[in-house]
C-alpha cells in the first residue's frame, strides 16, 4: 500500500511564538513618534534633538542585529531573545528618568539593542529554520506581517495611555509589556535543518564566503533605501501631513469618522500603512515562493520610487494622503521576507541570522539617516521636501542594484 506524503504544517508553535514576540517588540518601537510632543513640551527640546534619539535607536538596532544573530547561533535562539527583552525593558525604564537630550539619546542605544534581540534578525532566523522549504517564504512573510500588526496598535495604545499617565509611566508600562512577551519563549524550539557541509562550516568561513560574493554586497547596498524610507515616514510623516496637507472638509467622509484635523489624519496614515502592509507582506512572501526574489525586490523599490515621486509632485490633500498610505503600506515591509529569504536561499540556513543581521545593518544606516536628516533639514528649510526627494533617489538606486544579484545558491555555482 503506497504511503501518502505528509505535508509539513505552515502554522507551528515556533511561528506563533515568533509572531507574538515580534508583534509586541514592534508595537513598542512604532510608538516612539507619539512621545515626541509630550517630551518636547516638557523639556523644550528641538525637533532635531528627539529625531536624533530615534535615529540613534535605529543605528543601535542595526549594530546589534548581527551581534544578536551571532549570539543566537552560538549560544541558542531563546537565550538571545531573553537577553534582548531584558535590555529592551531596561532601556525603556532608564529612558523614563532621562531629563536631557543627551541622556535620552544615549539610553536609546539600549532600546535599539533590545529591538535587535527581539526583532527580525533573530526571530526570522528561527522561523526560517523551523519551516519546510515549501513553507519558508510564506512563514517569513507571516512573521514579518506580525511586526506590522504591532505597528497598527502600538501608536494608538501609546496615545490612549498618555491620556491617563505621564510619558514616563507609559515607558515603564511598555517595559512590562516587553517582558510579558517572554511567556511565548518556550514555543521557540527550532530545529536546525542544515546540510552536513553547513553544520561543519565555521562562522568565519561563512562570513568570508559571503563577503567575497558580489551579490552579498549588492543586497547589502540595496537594503539601505528601505531603512531610509520606512524610518523617515514613521518618524516624520504625521508632522509632514499636519503641516503640508490641505484642509479637511468638515462635511466630508473623514469628518464623519471623527478625523477633523490634519494631525489626526497623520496618525491615521501610519495605522493605514501598517494595515495595508499586512496584506502586502503576505502577498510578497507568496510571490517569493513562485518567482525570482531579486526581480520582485527591484519591482517593489521601483514602485516605491514612483509612488513617492507622484505624491510629492501632486497637491497634498487628505485624499492623496490616504491613497499614498495604502499604496506605500502595501510595499512597506514587503522587502523583508524577500531579502531574508534570498539570504537563506543563497547562503544557507546555518548562519542566516548573522548574515541577515549584517545586511540589516545597512537598513539601519538608512534608518539613521532618514530620521536624523528629516529633523535636521526641517529645522534648516522649514519643510520636508528636500529630504523626501533624497528618499526617491535612494529608492531608485535600490531598484537598480538588485538586478545583477546572482540568485543561485552559492554551493551550486561553478567554482
Amino acid at each position: 500500500m503506497p504511503q501518502t506524503a505528509v505535508r509539513a504544517p505552515l502554522v507551528t508553535p515556533v511561528l506563533i511564538g515568533g509572531c507574538i514576540i515580534i508583534m509586541i517588540s514592534f508595537a513598542v518601537r512604532a510608538s516612539f513618534g507619539v512621545f515626541q510632543i509630550p517630551i518636547a513640551e516638557e523639556f523644550g527640546w528641538l525637533r532635531a534633538e528627539f529625531s536624533l534619539a530615534i535615529a540613534i535607536q535605529n543605528l543601535a538596532w542595526g549594530i546589534g542585529q548581527p551581534i544578536f544573530g551571532a549570539i543566537a547561533e552560538r549560544f541558542g535562539d531563546r537565550r538571545a531573545i531573553f537577553m534582548g527583552a531584558l535590555i529592551y525593558a531596561a532601556g525603556l525604564v532608564l529612558s523614563s528618568f532621562a531629563v536631557t537630550p543627551g541622556a535620552h539619546q544615549m539610553l536609546e542605544i539600549l532600546v535599539g539593542f533590545g529591538v535587535a534581540g527581539t526583532g527580525f534578525g533573530v526571530i526570522l532566523a528561527v522561523v526560517g529554520r523551523a519551516a519546510s522549504d515549501e513553507n519558508r517564504s510564506l512563514a517569513l512573510g507571516i512573521a514579518t506581517a506580525a511586526g506590522s500588526a504591532g505597528q497598527v496598535f502600538g501608536a494608538p495604545l501609546a496615545e490612549i495611555l498618555l491620556s491617563f499617565y505621564s510619558w514616563q509611566s507609559v515607558f515603564v508600562i511598555f517595559a512590562a509589556l516587553v517582558l510579558l512577551s517572554l511567556f511565548a519563549l518556550p514555543m521557540m524550539r527550532s530545529p536546525a535543518p542544515a546540510s552536513r557541509a553547513e553544520l561543519e562550516q565555521s562562522m568565519g568561513a561563512a562570513l568570508k564566503q559571503a563577503f567575497r560574493d558580489p551579490s552579498f554586497t549588492l543586497i547589502f547596498l540595496g537594503f539601505f533605501s528601505c531603512g531610509y524610507q520606512l524610518a523617515f515616514v514613521t518618524a516624520h510623516f504625521p508632522a509632514m501631513v499636519t503641516e503640508m496637507c490641505g484642509p479637511i472638509n468638515p462635511d466630508g467622509m473623514l469628518a464623519a469618522f471623527g478625523i477633523t484635523t490634519t494631525s489626526a489624519l497623520g496618525a491615521v496614515a501610519i495605522s493605514l500603512i501598517g494595515l495595508a502592509n499586512i496584506a502586502g507582506t503576505l502577498a510578497a512572501a507568496w510571490l517569493g515562493k513562485r518567482y525570482s526574489k531579486k526581480y520582485l525586490l527591484a519591482s517593489i523599490y521601483m514602485a516605491r520610487t514612483v509612488v513617492a515621486a507622484a505624491f510629492i509632485l501632486s497637491p497634498i490633500t487628505p485624499g492623496s494622503v490616504l491613497v499614498f498610505s495604502i499604496v506605500m503600506g502595501a510595499l512597506w515591509l514587503a522587502t523583508v521576507p524577500l531579502t531574508s529569504g534570498l539570504i537563506a536561499h543563497i547562503y544557507g540556513l546555518r548562519y542566516m541570522g548573522t548574515l541577515y543581521g549584517i545586511v540589516f545593518f545597512s537598513h539601519q544606516l538608512g534608518s539613521f539617516l532618514g530620521v536624523w536628516l528629516g529633523g535636521a533639514l526641517y529645522d534648516l528649510h522649514g519643510d520636508y521636501t528636500l529630504v523626501w526627494w533624497v528618499g526617491v533617489g535612494v529608492g531608485l538606486f535600490s531598484a537598480i542594484v538588485h538586478l545583477p544579484v546572482q540568485e543561485r545558491a552559492l554551493n551550486l555555482r561553478p567554482a
